[in-house]
């Protein structure tokens, strides 16, 4: 099977369609997303009525914690809190409800899905984690994978019960080994933070024991000016170049 794993589009519709329009292409048996489909983008709408449109499962992220219970708006730096409550006003009640529905994480038999940190955190990030702390989480894992989001940033953590390796994410397939713990950030859709403003998404292909890392060109002058036009903060524009 090959999944499609998406994550962090963040109220950007213009760089999820040239995405999915993408992943339509590339055989994919199934696509999932781990959450944060809002916050930052002046489409929050338009995204969550695409991801229902498909059905694709999601997790919960971080900034949808925040529109379902304001006191996690709290954790949230002052442009971030300014960001959420445009974005509240620009989501239906419909889509509210959708939100408030999702899990924290979902567990397969082959794969784990998470918007932060294993087992079920939207809020920790990988970054956070020391080498014993990582070490402690793959050993535990039941399935073998776990794909988390959440840093915006693409890397690949992999363990053999001896060894830890932390590696970078780069357009292009990497191989992972049938005899290896892995958990892999597969950046971001609609912000990326990794030195290129490309959409990212991540194909896995379990037969093969593939992952590849797609970077997706699409119209950030567009994105930019949309942001502009709802009034949400200029630095969330900026920083999509």
């Amino acid at each position: 099977m090959r999944i499609a794993i998406l994550s962090d589009i963040h109220g950007n519709y213009d760089a999820l369609t040239p995405v999915l329009a993408d992943l339509d292409k590339s055989r994919v048996d199934r696509t999932v997303c781990l959450g944060d489909c809002i916050g930052y983008g002046p489409e929050p709408e338009a995204v969550i009525k695409e991801i229902r449109r498909r059905a694709i499962p999601t997790i919960i992220g971080n900034h949808e914690l925040a529109v379902c219970d304001r006191v996690h708006l709290r954790w949230f730096n002052p442009l971030a809190r300014e960001s959420l409550e445009k974005t509240l006003t620009l989501l239906s009640d419909d889509s509210l409800a959708f939100i408030r529905q999702l899990p924290h994480s979902r567990v397969m038999p082959d794969y784990h899905l998470v918007h932060g940190y294993p087992p079920d955190s939207a809020r920790t990030y990988l970054f956070q984690k020391s080498t014993l702390e990582l070490q402690q989480t793959l050993s535990s894992m039941a399935p073998p994978i776990c794909f988390i989001g959440h840093t915006h940033d693409l890397e690949l953590v992999g363990w053999d019960g001896d060894h830890l390796d932390r590696q970078p994410l780069h357009e292009g397939i990497a191989l992972l080994a049938p005899n290896r713990r892995y958990l892999v950030n597969v950046g971001s859709v609609g912000q990326p933070r990794d030195g290129n403003h490309h959409a990212k998404y991540v194909i896995w292909d379990q037969e093969n024991g593939q992952l590849e890392t797609r970077f997706i060109p699409y119209d950030i002058a567009r994105t930019v000016a949309k942001i502009e036009a709802a009034g949400l903060p200029e630095a969330h524009a900026r920083r999509l170049w």
